[in-house]
């Protein structure tokens, strides 16, 4: 049985540790150090130290994994796995072990090395995504792949159930190469493509553009769902929060070539603005910044916005 070590800070990563839990003997946890949460900011364990803890595990929370190598190589492990750490590893870190560290990373390498991948795949629209175990080099996610596996990505799916998706795959994937490990059969396959960044996402990178195509505003809004959030932007009026969106069905007011200008007001669906390239795109969820969501068209009546008038917010034709 291999003898592990698991790097992981996010509820993410938990399902990697328990199966690692269950398929081999886990010497020791590494995970960030705790961090202040929820509106008292109470030092709260990471998902990965709560979940270790519970499984009875050693755990080390270092600022820098380097003050804890001697401790690493000292277990005499035969594979780390890392799962969304959150740090770049150095070299005398990934010697720790005998066979070295494995990345799950949730693309398909190349494409979207970083600490966003799952994010900006949606925002760019991307159809196909995946996951790939790679073996970690010095580089941001440059090491060469062990094996991947596709996944179609849904019209309508967002970060979230994209992200719970390709857990589960991942889960599946490693279960499926540990054996391949333990017998000694490694696969280091270079990585081949164009590569992509994947960055840490700004405020700024969720601000919606109407004068761009409205399918690229929706697949904005599926990325930045769950963190900053798309946003309507005007100076002196704040942002509005654009939480969900649709495409139009065909029987729909057609465009007038206004990005930004408001087609149809429906109760039962939201705001139909057009878009770039005469697109269009209903607004169906959004939130006031600092108040509750609510359905776009309640967030019309609100305003006395009216068919015609312009958004951000309500400039008259």
């Amino acid at each position: 049985m291999l003898k592990t070590i698991f790097f992981g800070t996010p509820a993410t990563a938990v399902p990697f540790l328990r199966l690692l839990a269950r398929r081999t003997r886990v010497s020791a946890v590494v995970s960030q150090p705790d961090k202040p949460a929820g509106r008292g900011l109470a030092t709260a364990p990471t998902p990965v130290k709560a979940a270790a803890e519970a499984l009875g595990l050693k755990v080390f929370q270092p600022l820098k994994p380097l003050d804890i190598s001697a401790e690493l190589k000292a277990l005499g492990a035969d594979l780390a796995v890392v799962v969304a750490y959150g740090r770049l590893l150095k070299r005398d870190v990934l010697d720790a072990t005998r066979l070295g560290f494995i990345n799950a990373h949730f693309s398909l390498l190349p494409k979207y090395r970083g600490a966003a991948p799952v994010q900006w795949a949606l925002a760019r629209g991307e159809t196909t995504t995946g996951v790939c175990l790679f073996w970690l080099d010095e580089g941001m996610d440059t090491g060469p792949l062990q094996a991947r596996r596709e996944a179609a990505v849904g019209t309508d799916e967002d970060a979230g159930s994209l992200l719970a998706r390709l857990t589960e795959i991942g889960v599946g994937l490693l279960d499926e190469v540990l054996p391949d490990l333990e017998a000694g059969r490694i696969v280091r396959s270079p990585q081949t493509g164009t590569p992509s960044m994947a960055p840490l996402i700004e405020r700024s990178d969720a601000l919606i553009d109407l004068s761009r195509p409205a399918a690229a505003i929706h697949d904005l809004v599926r990325g930045f769902r769950a963190w900053p959030r798309a946003a309507l932007e005007k100076e002196g009026q704040g942002r509005v929060l654009v939480l969900r969106t649709a495409l139009p069905a065909p029987c729909d007011p057609p465009g007038t070539g206004r990005p930004g200008r408001v087609l149809r007001i429906e109760r039962t669906r939201g705001i139909l603005v057009e878009c770039g390239s005469r697109s269009r795109l209903w607004l169906l969820d959004v939130q006031p910044e600092g108040k509750k969501a609510l359905n776009a068209a309640d967030f019309a009546n609100g305003l006395r916005l009216a068919e015609g008038v312009f958004l951000p917010f309500v400039d008259a034709t």
